[in-house]
């Protein structure tokens, strides 16, 4: 099962995606070019293999629902994303906010 639900983030609406799946649960938060996600994200991946889409996202650890995954701090993050100030430690709501902001002034 997928569910979508909207999210506030200080003024922005991000988009929450949950897909259940058999022993676990994926977790997303995404808005405008940038996204965060539960552990299974490979940020590793993304900055080797994948660096030239030059993705903007960070990974949380732990986290089963959309208010820990806006709660939690993020363990690692993008390249690219740490280029705009979004760095590991940083709280998933934060991270949000910066992309949006970032987005807003484009």
């Amino acid at each position: 099962m997928m569910r979508l639900v909207p999210i506030e983030v200080e003024g922005h609406t991000a988009l929450g995606v949950e897909v259940l799946l058999p022993g676990t649960t994926l977790l997303a938060i995404t808005i405008n070019d940038g996204y965060i996600m539960c552990g299974a994200l490979d940020v590793q991946l993304l900055n080797e293999r994948l660096k030239d889409r030059r993705i903007i996202a960070g990974r949380a650890v732990g986290v089963r629902t959309f208010e820990q995954l806006l709660e939690a701090p993020l363990e690692s993050v993008t390249d690219t994303a740490r280029e705009l100030g979004i760095v590991p430690g940083m709280k998933g709501h934060d991270a949000i906010a910066a992309i949006a902001e970032r987005h807003a002034r484009s």
